[in-house]
């Protein structure tokens, strides 16, 4: 075996082994929108009551 056919093979195997695992990330992904979706759906109403009240107080 050739010297280009063994960097070749080596190179094929390491194309394959870098792949990594895309549905992972993707499901991390997915699941911190979720959470920070429901996050913000209980502190809406919160952050709206903070929010008037706040400019409340700056107006004269």
């Amino acid at each position: 075996m050739s010297i280009t056919a063994k960097l070749r093979e080596h190179a094929a195997r390491a194309h394959q082994d870098e792949q990594g695992d895309i549905p992972g990330w993707v499901m991390i992904a997915a699941m911190s929108a979720m959470l920070v979706a429901g996050l913000l759906a209980l502190a809406q109403p919160l952050l709206g009551e903070l929010f008037e009240s706040a400019i409340s107080q700056v107006r004269p």
